[in-house]
């Protein structure tokens, strides 16, 4: 019989479903919660203070991490067919010159407002806006604490709401 976070686990199974499901999972759910069950049977998870919440973020987590997952392998697929002679259509060639000028200068101030920041905020702001990376794992890659990844955040936000409001003056 199931004891601790399992047994909340397997009573919470069809909402952890419904979650998931209303989240995108879609098909994927039934795998995503084995793959939850299994991570809780492996693990020797002390005392949670809040059980419902932690197992809710994890369904959360591993559907994300699914998705990213699967986003980059279709990415590196896509790299790959165009390496072997594969036909992909540039975007840009639809861009007048003049407006791929003008983007060109804009995302040119984008990066120097984040260069400007410190490198520390424009990688974590890298990391995790464009690359993906969850902000625990870039906290750990870096050695700094999860709050510090969302102050940095929080100040390269600023600064491209700040940038954006400038260049909508403009």
């Amino acid at each position: 019989m199931a004891t601790g976070l399992s047994a909340i686990f397997l009573h919470n199974r069809p909402a952890l479903m419904r979650f998931l499901r209303a989240r995108g999972a879609g098909d994927e759910s039934e795998d995503l919660l084995q793959d939850m069950w299994m991570k809780l049977e492996e693990k020797d998870l002390g005392p949670i203070a809040d059980p419902l919440p932690y197992l809710y973020r994890m369904a959360n987590n591993l559907m994300l991490d699914r998705y990213r997952s699967a986003t980059r392998r279709e990415r590196r697929e896509q790299d790959w067919a165009e390496g072997a002679g594969g036909v992909m259509a540039d975007p840009s060639e639809d861009i007048a010159i003049d407006e791929r000028l003008i983007l060109t200068e804009r995302l040119e101030e984008a990066r120097a407002v984040l260069r400007s920041l410190g490198p520390r905020v424009e990688l974590v702001f890298r990391r995790f806006r464009i690359e993906g990376v969850g902000q625990r794992l870039i906290a750990e890659e870096l050695g700094v604490s999860l709050t510090t990844v969302e102050k940095d955040l929080q100040k390269a936000y600023r600064a491209m709401i700040a940038l954006k409001q400038k260049m909508d003056t403009e």
